[in-house]
Parts: structure tokens; C-alpha cells; sequence
């Protein structure tokens, strides 16, 4: 059973309930939701008893929101929505990429408050998908700490964080360590890190670090998480990366060479998601991308044209089940748009 079965798809926070308002009165949760009701209701031919399966409510409000679809003007002889064009989305990436989920936002006009919308629908599906004693493994990136602020505060007994990478010595805004330890302090979960810099200077320096007993302990942790938070970043001057001072232009023409279209939690990639064989990834302090594979439900949250091809390739690495992603990105990782 996916754990779209078992999240909550949003529905059941508070302020969700539909009532007969105009379309544009609805806030932008509650028109996902009557969106996606709607759509698997009359464009799918779902019964009630099953999309109340699907996004995780009752049946009884799965027939007070289509209601009330209808009497808003959400629903007429198509979906009245531009939500509609992500939900055709969504199918059509899950149906190519075998992902169990995938969630579109549409994408913002500023390019700038692409991470933003994103980031806050990653944290929203995260959110929905904590219970107790779930052990949680997270990357680092501005997307995904965005996303912390979209999440809902509250207690999870036995919930525990873990990092997927070391830590940064510069940023710290998007250092993996912070974003574990402020996700567990929303949730009063125990926290771990893998203790050591995401780069070393030498590949002498990471060979002694992997052979320490707490570090391998850490690494084995993560790697058996029920569920990893992660971003993927582009190969160009305006990646995190690049901005950081972690790579140059050099850098980036020699990964190129190499076959890199991107980085899977800080390793550089290939179009079909394999480590390229360069010096910077033989100085990476993180679980390997390869190791995704044991995790239960790998969470991709990233948008933005200039990841269209490095999020292709980890979904072609077949290691993400859930996929979070703005309209413009998720056409051309279809292949309905070319890359510009």
C-alpha cells in the first residue's frame, strides 16, 4: 500500500471543510483538495469509497466537497482550475518514472518563488506523513529548509532525525545539520548527525573518516530511515553549490566532461543518476545515492528548469517514491517541453 493511503493528502487540517463559497473564496489548500477529489470523481471515474482511501479521509466528506465543487463553479463541464494541467501531470510522471507519488505546484511567476512554492508543498507532504517512531533522513538545501516552514508543530513520540550528509562549514541556513536539528525540534524527536564535513580536503581524510565506528553507525542509520527529505541541485554558477564557494567554473566544466548534469545528495550524477568518476566525488562525506534504495519513501523536493535534468536523472536512478515539483519542471522531466 503506498503511503498515499495512509498521509492525510492535506484534508484533514483544520479550515478544509468546503462549504457552498465562490471558487474564489477558497484558499489554496482547500482548492487542492476539491481539485483533486474532482478530478479522480469525474474525470477518472472513482468512487467515493476509493478517493476516500486515496487522500486519506472519510467518505462523507469526499461527497461534502465534491457538493460543494459543484456549487462553487470549481466544477463545470471540465475542471474550472489551473490546477488541472498538474494533476495530468502528476499521473503522467508517476506512469513514466514508477513513482508511487508525485505532486505539481503551479509554478510562480517570479523564478525567485519557485524554491518557496515548492519547498512549502514538500513540507506539507513530509508533514503528512510522520508517525510515531518514524525515523526521518534529511539532505540539505534553501528548498528543503524552506519547506520546514510550511510543516506543522507539534509532538511525535519516538520520531527520530537523521542527517544524510556532513556538515557545512559555511551556510549553515542549508546545512543538513540544521535543517535535522530544527525538524526535530518541531516534533520533539531525537536528533543524530553524521559528525564530519560534506567535504574533505583529501581523499586520504575521508577514508579515515569512514573508518571510524560512529560514523559507519551513522551512515547505517540513514540508510535504513523510513523516510528521506532530499533535493537534487543543477550543474551551473547558480547552484547552492556554486554560490557557496564549494565548486568554480572550473569545476563545473570539468564535471560536465565528466558526464554531470546535476548533484544527488552532493555526489554528481549522470543523466541516469550514477556517480561520475571526478575528484570531487571521491571527497564526499554522505550516504551514497545508490544506498536511497533501502530507504522506504525518498522524498524529491526541488523545482526549477535548471533541474529539470538532473531531477530526470535520479527518477531514472528508480531510488525516489514521492516527487515534488512546479508545473514548468515537471513538463519538461515528462518530456512535454524542451529544455531551453
Amino acid at each position: 500500500m503506498s503511503d498515499k493511503t495512509s498521509g492525510k493528502a492535506g484534508g484533514e487540517a483544520k479550515g478544509d471543510d468546503l462549504g457552498p463559497v465562490s471558487i474564489h473564496d477558497l484558499t489554496g489548500q482547500q482548492e487542492q483538495l476539491a481539485v483533486r477529489a474532482s478530478w479522480l470523481y469525474y474525470m477518472e471515474g472513482q468512487t467515493q469509497e476509493h478517493i476516500a482511501r486515496t487522500l486519506g479521509i472519510n467518505r462523507i466528506r469526499v461527497n461534502r466537497i465534491l457538493a460543494a465543487a459543484r456549487e462553487s463553479g470549481l466544477v463545470q463541464v471540465r475542471i474550472n482550475s489551473r490546477l488541472a494541467s498538474c494533476l495530468d501531470l502528476e499521473k503522467a510522471l508517476c506512469e513514466q518514472y514508477g513513482l508511487r507519488e508525485a505532486f505539481v505546484v503551479p509554478t510562480p511567476e517570479e523564478a525567485s518563488d519557485v524554491r518557496r512554492v515548492v519547498g512549502h508543498e514538500g513540507g506539507r507532504i513530509l508533514s503528512d506523513r510522520l508517525h510515531e517512531n518514524v525515523v526521518v533522513a534529511v539532505g540539505w538545501g534553501r528548498t528543503l529548509r524552506l519547506g520546514l516552514q510550511a510543516m506543522e508543530r507539534r509532538p511525535i513520540p519516538g520520531m527520530e532525525v537523521v542527517s544524510l550528509t556532513g556538515g557545512l562549514t559555511r551556510g549553515s541556513v542549508m546545512n543538513s545539520h540544521e535543517t535535522a536539528m530544527r525538524l526535530s525540534d518541531m516534533y520533539g524527536a531525537r536528533c543524530s548527525y553524521i559528525v564530519g564535513p560534506a567535504f574533505t580536503d583529501t581523499e586520504e581524510t575521508l577514508d579515515m573518516l569512514l573508518r571510524q565506528p560512529m560514523l559507519m553507525d551513522a551512515l547505517d542509520h540513514a540508510r535504513h530511515a523510513d523516510i528521506a527529505y532530499i533535493s537534487v541541485g543543477g550543474l551551473n554558477l547558480n547552484t547552492t553549490m556554486a554560490q557557496l564557494g564549494l565548486i568554480g567554473a572550473d569545476d563545473i566544466e570539468t564535471l560536465a566532461r565528466a558526464g554531470a548534469v546535476g548533484d544527488l545528495l552532493s555526489y554528481w550524477v549522470d543523466e541516469n543518476g550514477e556517480v561520475v568518476d571526478h575528484p570531487l566525488n571521491r571527497r564526499v562525506l554522505a550516504l551514497p545515492p545508490a544506498d536511497l534504495v533501502s530507504i522506504k519513501n525518498v522524498i524529491l523536493v526541488t523545482g526549477g528548469i535548471d533541474r529539470a535534468a538532473v531531477i530526470r536523472a535520479a527518477l531514472r536512478r528508480g531510488v525516489v517514491h514521492t516527487l515534488v515539483t512546479d508545473e514548468k519542471t515537471a513538463e519538461i522531466v515528462a518530456g512535454r517541453q524542451g529544455e531551453s
